[in-house]
């Protein structure tokens, strides 16, 4: 099994040091570069080509929801976790928007840090206990035009939308909603094409913000 490669990107040594060392502990997992800012973590990221990088927001020069936003436009497959100390859901929306795929609270526990870098790399997006319940009940009332904007999707296919928001694997999907899992994930391919996007991460997105999700979940 490959080794899940990580680019660190933070401007305080202390916090890349701790993390380093927590990564060092995990299995599968390595650390190739260390950026103490976000044009530094682009060249890198340029340079060693990551699965994941862990992204700190303030950072001098660029930061990291400007460079976020910048690896997901050139670099597709390396996925960004913003790490942050700030639950408010308008920083955890801004990093959603930039493209990153998950944000942790820099106070979460090890193992929360361990299942959000696995999520991303599965292309699932991730978001910390201590923040998920803020932001989805932060947008779950509908913008204007949200119902338009739904009207393009069948039923089932906002019911299969509603799942992967909620983090629900195809097999998982096809379980709740009796079908096959080949027929599941021929509604989240539909969902991609119809929505023009190409993610689970985006599809996330769009369902926080068409109110999909309610605060419970």
């Amino acid at each position: 099994m490959n080794r899940i490669r990580i680019l660190l990107a933070d401007d305080h040594a202390l916090v890349r040091a701790g993390i380093r060392s927590l990564l060092s502990d995990l299995a599968g997992m390595e650390v190739v570069a260390e950026a103490a800012d976000g044009r530094e973590a682009l060249q890198l990221i340029e340079r060693h080509r990551p699965d994941v990088v862990l992204m700190d927001i303030m950072m001098p020069g660029l930061n990291g929801l400007d460079a976020a936003a910048r690896v997901a436009a050139h670099h597709p497959d390396t996925r960004v976790i913003i790490l942050s100390m700030n639950a408010t859901e308008e920083y955890v929306y801004q990093a959603l928007r930039a493209g990153a795929s998950g944000y942790v609270l820099k106070d979460a526990r090890p193992a929360e840090l361990e299942e959000a870098v696995r999520a991303v790399v599965r292309g699932d997006a991730y978001l910390s206990s201590a923040v998920s319940r803020h932001v989805v009940a932060a947008f779950r009332q509908k913008p204007n035009g949200a119902a338009r904007s739904l009207d393009q999707l069948t039923p089932r296919q906002r019911e299969v939308l509603q799942l992967i928001a909620e983090g629900a694997s195809n097999k998982q999907i096809a379980q709740k909603l009796g079908i096959s899992v080949k027929t599941a994930e021929g509604h989240r391919a539909q969902l991609m094409q119809t929505l023009n996007i190409h993610d689970v991460a985006g599809l996330v997105r769009y369902a926080i913000r068409m109110g999909l999700v309610s605060a419970d979940d």
